[in-house]
């Protein structure tokens, strides 16, 4: 079955003073094609989800779609791919400058005979939903969420079956904290800046 890697560009980017945080660079390169560069190798399509009327401009040649649900906070990204594509997707926000390919293809893996697979994270949910694989039977379940005023982004996961890669297993694609770090600020890029080469593990040349 064919899978879709979706790009989700949302937020308003105000901890960034407005400016569209993914276009921001690390060791020299945007986070946003940083993300490029993980899902290309693991997924049959790309996708990038913004509502920004400038986003177009951000990948040349990659398709780029917006929200179908209004004001309903992230999953709203997770759903729009979904309906855009009609495919199974993984998703990955566009701030996430260090998730690696093999932890997206252990993913791809994992959602086999799931509706969802995530990785299990330090996070307040436990789990990173934005770094994560979905099939196209979410689509549904989060409408339903939805519609009883839930909007919480893993709401929908007590509906679906949901495979989870263990602490154990995401440990093995590296520390999870910098695994599934985000650039929100200025302040986040200098210390992504910080943890880039030892991150990157030669993938990226620096750049001027």
């Amino acid at each position: 079955m064919r899978v879709t890697g979706a790009i989700l560009a949302g937020g308003l980017s105000t901890r960034y003073g407005g400016a569209p945080k993914g276009l921001e660079k690390v060791r020299g390169v945007r986070i946003i094609d940083r993300v490029r560069s993980a899902l290309e190798p693991v997924v049959d399509d790309l996708l990038l989800i913004a509502n920004d009327p400038e986003a177009t401009a951000w990948l040349p040649g990659m398709r780029c779609e917006r929200d179908v649900l209004a004001d309903v906070g992230s999953v709203a990204g997770i759903h729009a791919a979904l309906v855009h594509t009609g495919t199974p997707v993984i998703v990955v926000a566009w701030d996430m400058p260090f998730v690696p390919t093999a932890l997206l293809q252990a993913l791809r893996e994992a959602g086999v005979g799931a509706d969802a697979a995530v990785p299990e994270s330090d996070s307040r949910r436990g789990v990173e939903p934005l770094c994560a694989y979905y099939a196209a039977t979410c689509t549904g379940a989060i409408e339903a969420r939805i519609a009883r005023g839930d909007r919480r982004v893993v709401a929908f996961y007590d509906d679906v079956r949901v495979a989870r890669l263990s602490a154990e297993q995401v440990a093995q694609f590296g520390d999870p904290a910098l695994l599934f770090m985000n650039v929100n600020t200025p302040e986040e890029r200098v210390l992504a800046e910080a943890h880039a080469a030892a991150a990157d593990g030669g993938r990226y040349r620096q750049e001027a």
